[in-house]
């Protein structure tokens, strides 16, 4: 979400450091330098309850003067009138107010109708003071303007601030206010010897709510003193959280303590490292809402994502759980629960959007789980509703996966519980997703009925509640259509004929027989569209961003309408290279443009008029004010969530100083049936088709919700002719147009005969649309309702899943909305299962009034499936080009043969585990693992003279990088050098396995001339042993359960020492005879796997593994040494080039 309040505390070290440090955000607005303002001191110290100890805040972590001064003390808890609540101690000592704190920390205390537990506190300075010194200040946020209220009377008998304030409008870029604006609007009543230090503050304090992106700050009372000393008392405050990104560091710096008093430096030395100086803003909950322990893992999860995950507990104890997809479903599926009599029943409120893992599903949905299922069990069982709209582009069976996980894993608790789960779901593979919740119904042992999209989207609320429907009892049929016929298309490149082949045209390119990229002409400027319709069937868009997938639903949508070219005419990515993109079109395929620069794109393609923009939060704002600066661009639509308010406020003025149509942020766009699709508006192309949205319908609707829309394009299509055109706002605070602006395009386009308002809380856009019926500039028929009207029912407040969806006073509650537009004459249902009867009543009214006329259905041209995508739904198979057996990273965990990677470190398998995992696809015995760690610390190293590290030191000095020095020594491996452990371990294996004793096979391999692999050493002997050996020997004897080859290698020792002393069994051999051992005696392998395990190179791959250690060692060393290249002196070449007088073969020429 977006607005969200801080505690006091924060508050007031925001303005304790900014105040001095902001930047004015108008040179009207640059501080006074002759100014006598003195900054309030930053003192205001925070004492919090710890449930864990039942301890509060110890005095070493307070500061000084704490212990010195008399004080305040109050909780810090966003409670409102805490002085009229008996919540305030005044004129305290520090162990007066101690006590006072911990008379009340960790009790429940009830304020009006609502009851918490007190846990945090604030301690300041007791300021006595005159009370005609009190004022009142406040900034609050609205679309158009930020507005200081001011009043002389501040304090608790501040009474109606709307009505008695003086305010002034600063508006979001139009003419900024003056100093002088400012005395002669608000501080016309205040004493001329106070007047010039309260405009200073006020200059300042606005400065600071500009640049710290905060969008509401209430100071009541603001105390100014003779002296020209200012102190704020009480304050309120929210920040744009979604401004995380750009405020952060400045929220944690002044939340730095020892910015303040560097004695509490010491107290925070061992302290968690944070990203920045001082700890990230803290958000807590509203009072009476602690977040339980639940709460607060979603939303820590939540925030690790780019998906969306929310959860509030309401009833613990409660019989009705939600688990819902998309935000304004999760308010629809709410407001169906409390409609039907079970508010009180509504254990959760909650929802998941954006794609998530399977894992992240998972994980929410366990949580879920966990709380259903965690009270004792009630008689009348539980009911747990899976529920969602229609996705655009969430793979619905990918997230049921995670869901399935969870619902199996607690299985016996559900059973327990006499649990019944209800699923509603449609978009993406919803096919396989409900299937796989169908087949996991008759094995889990708990009732699931599972239902799709041609159910309506609450139907199963009832039906879960064992209630009946309120609705038909019958699924609604689609009508006959009654649309008007798609538009006349120019026909596409056709397949080149025979005649045509090698033909080069003007752009210099040959036609190559078999050609299958389609490529569109430019075609001809057509006059301009009227302002009432942005989209038609000849847009032309760039996308802003990378966006393969969403681009090929575009080109999708394009070719079911029949269009004459793909609407997306270029992308602009300005992270890579100018590059081609290929998609397809239909069967067949075309190319799309890559630019770099929005101004490069504009300059090639002067006939896109829209942008849709994907740049993320972070860059949205700078990539769509640079779009505002072409003139021929006329509609933006900005998909990102998250978008700072003030940036979107400037983006909305901005775009309506230029008469730029601006849909979002934080929407999936919209759509104009075929036309014109945004992204990934409509969802897969089985929901365009089965939504008839490749050709218009009647109907022009408007919503806030994306996955909302895609639920009224579906209930359009089965009980009018379809949909005309529509939009989905986006949820935030500051959409870039309104409900307003739509519909009013609506009312003066011809071919659109009907509207459609699905509204929702907060905000009070809905009372535009009612003026303007009111006023007729609105005549058409027009169909409404607002969701969330469940909220009054809740006992606390609750964030719905669209940062705007919050009411702040009666006036923007659902059911105040619905009530006002059913008064005005709008169209409005009682409940929104009524709504598709409400919209078919009033289209079959229009139908026999002859507004709408029947036209002849047109069939839309079959889109080719994408591979990737059938291969997902099951529909084809393919062999797979390679086989894997030793790991899988495609799930929650990677899988090292199948041990998951967690347990290969709890259990501590070790570097020799791991190896056994991957190379033998087992585990081997611990003392099998340590000898093969034992062999890579043996050959990690031979010192720098061996050809390897030779080859490694001179590549590294000729200045390569450390891959190709390594490869280099690796290369030098072989039957000469390192490679002798195969070839040994295959001689002794072989000798023994024939029966030769080891004389029989000395005397065998001299008269084959043959030298025996594993013997000998050029300076150890047997009066020198090999210290390596030594160690292999001693280890083998000791723990192996059999060792008869390495026996049977030192009885062959015997023989060939015998002949000369350094013909001794070397540490090749040594590690080659013990490995065989491992093999054939471990008990882990067959006589035929430890055979092969020989033939294929296992054992020179551990001489391998162990040596890159030393060889990277070597590469190290050589660059921390800066070598210079390195040259072989002549004097230890011997060259011998032949005289030039011996004759030469030369030639001869045919």
């Amino acid at each position: 979400m977006s607005s969200k309040a801080i505690r006091e505390y924060d508050a007031k070290l925001l303005l304790a450091y900014w105040l001095q440090r902001a930047p004015a955000p108008n040179p009207n607005f640059t501080p006074s330098p002759s100014s006598t303002l003195k900054f309030p001191a930053p003192r205001v110290a925070q004492i919090l309850w710890d449930p864990a100890t039942d301890s509060i805040t110890p005095d070493t972590l307070l500061p000084s003067w704490v212990s010195t001064t008399k004080l305040v003390a109050k909780p810090d808890q966003l409670i409102k009138r805490r002085g009229k609540a008996g919540l305030l101690a005044l004129n305290k000592d520090w162990q007066d107010a101690k006590q006072w704190i911990q008379d009340r920390a960790g009790k429940p205390q009830r304020v009006e109708s609502v009851t918490g537990t007190l846990s945090s506190f604030i301690v300041e300075p007791f300021l006595p003071h005159p009370s005609d010194s009190e004022y009142y200040i406040c900034i609050t946020s609205a679309r158009h303007a930020d507005t200081l209220l001011f009043t002389t009377s501040g304090g608790v008998d501040v009474g109606d601030v709307d009505a008695k304030a003086l305010k002034l409008d600063i508006p979001v870029l139009g003419p900024f206010p003056t100093r002088a604006d400012l005395q002669k609007t608000l501080l016309r009543e205040v004493p001329a010897h106070k007047k010039e230090v309260l405009t200073d503050f006020l200059v300042r304090l606005y400065s600071v709510y500009v640049d710290l992106h905060f969008a509401y700050l209430e100071i009541n009372p603001l105390v100014v003193l003779d002296d020209g000393s200012i102190h704020y008392l009480d304050m309120a405050a929210k920040l744009d959280q979604t401004a995380e990104s750009i405020c952060g560091p400045k929220w944690a710096v002044a939340r730095d303590l020892t910015v303040y008093e560097t004695s509490l430096a010491a107290t925070t030395t061992g302290s968690k490292v944070t990203a920045d100086r001082g700890p990230p803003m803290a958000w807590p909950a509203p009072f009476g809402r602690d977040l339980t322990k639940e709460e607060a893992y979603i939303q820590k999860l939540d925030a690790s994502t780019g998906a969306s995950l929310k959860l509030t507990v309401l009833n613990p104890t409660g019989r009705v759980w939600t688990m819902v997809a998309g935000g304004g479903a999760s308010v629809v599926y709410s407001d169906a629960i409390a409609a039907a009599g079970f508010a009180h029943e509504l254990a959760n409120y909650g929802e998941y959007s954006g794609a998530p893992s399977e894992g992240q599903t998972f994980e929410y949905a366990k949580t879920i789980l966990d709380l259903l299922t965690r009270p004792p069990p009630r008689p009348d069982g539980k009911v747990l509703i899976i529920g969602g709209g229609i996705a655009n582009f969430t793979n619905v069976a990918a997230t049921f996966k995670g869901i399935i996980r969870a619902l199996t894993s607690y299985k016996a608790q559900l059973i327990a519980h006499k649990a019944k789960i209800y699923v509603r779901r449609g978009g993406p593979n919803w096919q396989e997703g409900l299937k796989a919740m169908r087949l996991l119904g008759e094995s889990l042992g708990v009732p699931i009925r599972v239902f799709g999209p041609d159910t309506h989207i609450t139907e199963i609320v009832p039906l879960a509640l064992g209630l009946k429907s309120t609705t038909s009892a019958t699924a609604p049929i689609s009508v006959p259509a009654t649309a008007p016929g798609s538009p006349k298309i120019s026909p596409a490149t056709p397949e080149p004929g025979a005649s045509d082949v090698g033909t080069i045209h003007a752009s210099g390119e040959r036609t190559q027989p078999n050609d299958v990229v389609v490529r569109f002409d430019s075609l001809s400027e057509k006059g301009a569209r009227p302002a009432y319709r942005p989209f038609d069937e000849d847009t032309r868009s760039f996308v802003y961003g990378l966006q393969p997938r969403a681009i090929q639903g575009m080109l999708d949508f394009d070719y079911s309408c029949k269009r004459a070219r793909p609407s997306v005419a270029a992308m602009i990515y300005p992270f890579g290279g100018h590059h081609i993109q290929k998609f397809y079109w239909g069967t067949r395929e075309t190319l799309l443009p890559v630019y770099t620069s929005l101004e490069e794109a504009v300059k090639k393609h002067p006939d896109v008029d829209v942008v849709v923009n994907f740049a993320s939060s972070r860059s949205v704002y700078s990539s769509t004010m640079e779009c505002l600066g072409y003139e021929s661009i006329k509609a933006i639509a900005l998909i990102a969530e998250g978008v700072p308010e003030r940036q979107a406020r400037e983006i909305l003025w901005k775009a309506k100083e230029k008469g730029v149509l601006i849909i979002g942020p934080a929407t999936v766009g919209g759509i104009k049936p075929g036309c014109f699709r945004i992204g990934n508006s409509g969802g897969m192309m089985d929901n365009i088709i089965a939504s008839k949205l490749y050709r218009a319908g009647s109907v022009g609707y408007v919503s806030k919700s994306g996955g909302m829309s895609n639920e009224l394009n579906n209930i359009l299509s089965l009980v009018t002719n379809g949909t005309y055109e529509g939009i989905a706002i986006g949820g935030d605070r500051y959409p870039g147009s309104t409900f307003i602006d739509h519909l009013l395009r609506y009312e003066a386009d011809p071919a659109c005969k009907m509207l459609v308002l699905l509204g929702e809380v907060g905000g009070v856009e809905e009372y535009r649309v009612i003026e303007a019926v009111k006023s007729g500039q609105i005549k058409k028929p027009i169909v409404a309702w607002a969701i969330g009207t469940c909220a009054s029912m809740f006992a606390t407040e609750v964030q719905f899943g669209h940062a705007g969806s919050m009411a702040n006073s009666d006036s923007e509650t659902a059911d105040a909305k619905n009530k006002a537009m059913r008064e005005a004459g709008f169209i409005v249902p009682t409940t929104f299962e009524e709504l598709p009867q409400a919209l078919k009543d009033t289209y079959e009214s229009l139908v026999r009034e002859g507004v709408i006329a029947p036209v002849k259905e047109v069939e839309p041209p079959v889109i080719p499936m994408d591979y990737k995508w059938a291969q997902e739904l099951g529909l084809i198979r393919k062999p797979a080009a390679f086989i894997s057996t030793i790991s899988d990273e495609r799930g929650q965990e990677l899988l090292y043969a199948g041990m998951r990677i967690s347990d290969v470190f709890r259990e501590d398998i070790g570097l020799g585990g791991v190896v056994s995992l991957l190379w033998f696809k087992r585990r081997l015995p611990p003392w099998a693992t340590k000898f093969i760690e034992m062999v890579l610390m043996l050959t990690a190293d031979h010192g720098p003279a061996v050809s390897g590290a030779m080859n490694t030191i001179v590549a590294t000095r000729a200045g390569k990088d450390l891959i190709s020095s390594l490869a280099s020594g690796l290369l030098t491996i072989g039957s000469r050098f390192g490679g002798a452990l195969d070839e040994a371990a295959s001689m002794f294996s072989g000798a023994r396995d024939m029966g030769l004793t080891p004389r029989e096979f000395v005397d065998n391999s001299r008269k084959a001339n043959k030298l025996i692999s594993g013997i000998g050493h050029k300076i150890k002997s047997v009066n020198n042993p090999d210290l390596r050996v030594e160690l292999v020997k001693e280890y083998v004897r000791k723990n192996f359960p059999s060792h008869s080859l390495l026996d049977y290698a030192l009885a062959v020792e015997k023989v060939t020492t015998s002949k000369k002393d350094t013909l001794i069994l070397n540490v090749d051999g040594c590690i080659a005879v013990c490995f065989v051992d491992l093999l054939r005696d471990s008990g882990a392998f067959t006589p035929e796997e430890a055979d092969e395990y020989i033939k294929i190179g296992t054992l020179n791959g551990l001489f391998v593994l162990g040596r890159s250690i030393g060889f990277i060692g070597h590469h190290l060393d050589q660059k921390r040494l800066r070598a210079p290249l390195y040259r072989h002196p002549a004097d230890d070449i011997f060259i011998n080039i032949a005289d030039l007088s011996q004759p030469r073969v030369l030639g001869k020429m045919q």
